[in-house]
């Protein structure tokens, strides 16, 4: 994380907190979180995609139904616009009028290639897999279609950027629930989530960068609690001060 300030922690509900607050009390939409949210995700893809073995590099991006899988589709956008062939593997399908909605539209008009899940395998030479099927908000065991999904991604081998969580985390305690995915990189939004921090959650999480997406940084001291009530090591048994 590039930042010259420390970054807070925040749990769900603080996540909650803020995200309700940036929208009712300073008036800014909720889609305009998730653009800044996604313009954050591409940056840190194309970093991970340096070297790419496809020309065009190849992104699979696996979308729930939520606002996680609003930020994937989205980051699609983007990333077709540097150049990238971004695939989308819904997981589910959004509200029409919902933001994720929105930018699922925007995707479709876009004529970007989709796949069934059943289809995972024509992408397992994909140059990187983004996780963005569930968020912060995910607070039971994962099962069904969405364990199925995590565990082919686990499996895959490729480079994985998960999105805000790697889904399958809880965001609180660091711990599976039930399975989770293993990501490379794990790109946060507004603050740190307790359970990045985690040590057991190390294997999990991988490389930690924590993104500003607009919201005012008044909420992020309002509703998160300072790195020093979290400091420690970090999962990769570094220090947790300074850039993760």
């Amino acid at each position: 994380m590039s930042s010259s300030q420390t970054p807070h922690l925040l749990d769900r509900e603080s996540v909650r907190a803020v995200d309700r607050a940036a929208i009712d009390e300073y008036g800014i939409p909720g889609i305009v979180l998730m653009e800044n949210a996604a313009r954050g995700l591409a940056a840190e893809a194309l970093r991970m995609l340096a070297g790419a073995a496809n020309e065009p590099p190849q992104v699979l991006i696996i979308c729930g139904r939520g606002n996680n899988g609003g930020d994937g589709y989205a980051l699609a956008r983007h990333l077709h616009n540097a150049g990238v062939a971004p695939v989308l593997a819904p997981l589910g399908e959004p509200r029409a009028e919902s933001d994720a909605g929105i930018n699922d539209a925007i995707c479709r008009r876009m004529g970007f290639r989709r796949i069934g899940l059943d289809d995972l395998e024509g992408c397992a030479d994909a140059d990187l897999v983004v996780d963005a099927i569930f968020g912060t908000g995910l607070d039971r065991p994962v099962a069904g279609e969405a364990a199925r999904v995590i565990d082919w991604i686990n499996a895959a081998g490729r480079p994985v950027l998960a999105v805000d969580v790697p889904s399958g985390l809880d965001c609180d305690t660091g711990r599976p629930l039930g399975t989770a995915v293993r990501a490379t990189r794990t790109v946060t939004f507004v603050g740190l989530k307790p359970g990045l921090i985690r040590p057991h959650a190390a294997p999990l999480v991988g490389e930690v960068v924590v993104v500003d997406i607009g919201a005012p940084v008044e909420l992020t001291h309002r509703f998160g609690r300072g790195r020093d009530e979290g400091r420690g090591t970090s999962e990769r048994g570094e220090s947790t001060e300074g850039p993760i």
